[in-house]
């Protein structure tokens, strides 16, 4: 079940969409106002949307929101107008079409056709290169277009689920001499803290693309991505290739979509370009949104860490160590210029699409979204909270990133995107 414990996330600004179940509703489109879950399609069922005539019958009884996402943004803008002014009263709510969160099971909220995860973070970029080459240079054409490879949509999984350690190739980095290539369980898991966008209205590609200035009308909405990735095996891989098996194996995502209408009350202005773009990649100053993502690290306790009995633990016993703290606002590159060079080669969008930004780290100590750059390579070790250390993920540990923007009251949150680390099969 999920936690209640982002309550604050889940204000009337708010209104994401996901798809919920319980022991007393089948799976359907859901909405959440702080710990209460209205279930949609109930809902929908009593004539609660009757005032909107241009919204398909049971739409929201589907098991997934692809055909709903997919309408135009006029009808969502209804929808959400609709269900800000009758929430502010949860009584206008019937009983039978709300739940507490704590009882409902929440699923991938919509059917993910492909998936394409960017390189959007300079910041990012140059930590990486310190720390596999010692050379923090960008790839050449980093300045030019959003970099990015093409991953695995059918191993996208919602929060909450348990994600086993890859086996791969990669070197044996124990017995350097000689240097041997064996097969077994990954030796460096790592996280990746990041953001996705879901697309909605798909897009027929004709040669011409969508600009960057035109793509947000194919945005439904948000989501936070962990793109969990085995170091070794996709050091080995990515020579001369981009990853496979070292990111195909498993990728987070949060099971709420926070829409482009919640976020926009919290544009910031993205980076200023550093060569002259295309013209399809030219985009407005406020690009990027003042997204704050923290990421933490779930595990047991050291054993002989004096400080223990004075930290607070999670429910399972677990201790909460956060790693990292990351501006998005600080991409160097936006959602909708992903989306515009995506398509400006001939390519299509469809309904569900998943594309990820990469990698959000910030400029400082602190703000690093991945443990290939916290310990710049494996090279320096990370302090838990307890005193023990870690390099990169263990067995039993669980990945915790949460965003949010505004306030603590009123605010727009995701909520969590979390995953435990089962051992290797």
């Amino acid at each position: 079940m999920t936690s209640p414990k982002y309550s604050h996330h889940f204000s009337i600004n708010n209104i994401p969409y996901g798809i919920a179940s319980s022991q007393t509703h089948p799976q359907q489109a859901a909405t959440r106002l702080h710990n209460t879950v209205i279930l949609l399609g109930t809902l929908q069922q009593a004539g609660f949307f009757s005032k909107i005539p241009s919204l398909p019958e049971n739409i929201f009884s589907k098991e997934t929101l692809n055909e709903y996402s997919a309408l135009p943004k006029d009808v969502h803008e209804a929808v959400r107008t609709h269900l800000q002014s009758t929430l502010a009263d949860l009584s206008n709510v019937p009983d039978d079409a709300k739940a507490d969160i704590s009882t409902v099971q929440l699923h991938l909220p919509v059917a993910i056709s492909g998936f394409t995860d960017f390189s959007n973070s300079l910041n990012h970029v140059q930590n990486a290169g310190r720390a596999i080459l010692n050379d923090p240079s960008p790839p050449p054409g980093f300045f030019h277009f959003p970099i990015a490879y093409t991953g695995r949509a059918s191993t996208i999984v919602v929060s909450g689920t348990p994600i086993t350690r890859p086996k791969g190739h990669f070197y044996d980095r124990t017995n350097p001499t000689p240097k041997t290539v064996i097969y077994g369980p990954c030796r460096a898991l790592d996280y990746e803290v990041e953001l996705g966008v879901i697309v909605g209205r798909g897009f027929k590609g004709d040669g011409e693309g969508v600009s960057a200035k035109e793509a947000e009308e194919h945005v439904f909405g948000w989501v936070i991505v962990n793109d969990w990735s085995a170091r070794d095996i996709q050091g080995l891989e990515m020579i001369p290739l981009g990853p496979l098996n070292g990111k195909s194996f498993g990728t987070t995502i949060s099971p709420w979509i926070i829409t482009t209408e919640a976020l926009t009350p919290y544009k910031v202005a993205s980076p200023e370009p550093r060569v002259q773009l295309a013209p399809h990649l030219q985009e407005s100053k406020e690009g990027n949104y003042d997204i704050r993502l923290t990421v933490e690290i779930l595990h047991s306790a050291s054993g002989n860490a004096s400080s223990t009995c004075e930290l607070e633990q999670e429910e399972n016993g677990k201790i909460a160590s956060t790693t990292a703290q990351c501006p998005a606002s600080s991409l160097f590159w936006t959602h909708r210029q992903m989306l515009a060079h995506v398509t400006s080669v001939g390519a299509d969008l469809r309904t569900g699409d998943l594309l990820a930004t990469g990698t959000v780290s910030g400029e400082d100590v602190g703000q690093h979204g991945c443990l290939l750059e916290s310990t710049k390579g494996g090279k320096e070790k990370v302090i838990m909270a307890d005193g023990s250390e870690r390099v990169y993920l263990l067995d039993g540990d669980e990945v915790r990133i949460t965003a949010v923007l505004g306030g603590d009251t009123e605010g727009v949150g995701f909520g969590e995107c979390i995953g435990e680390i089962r051992a290797a099969r």
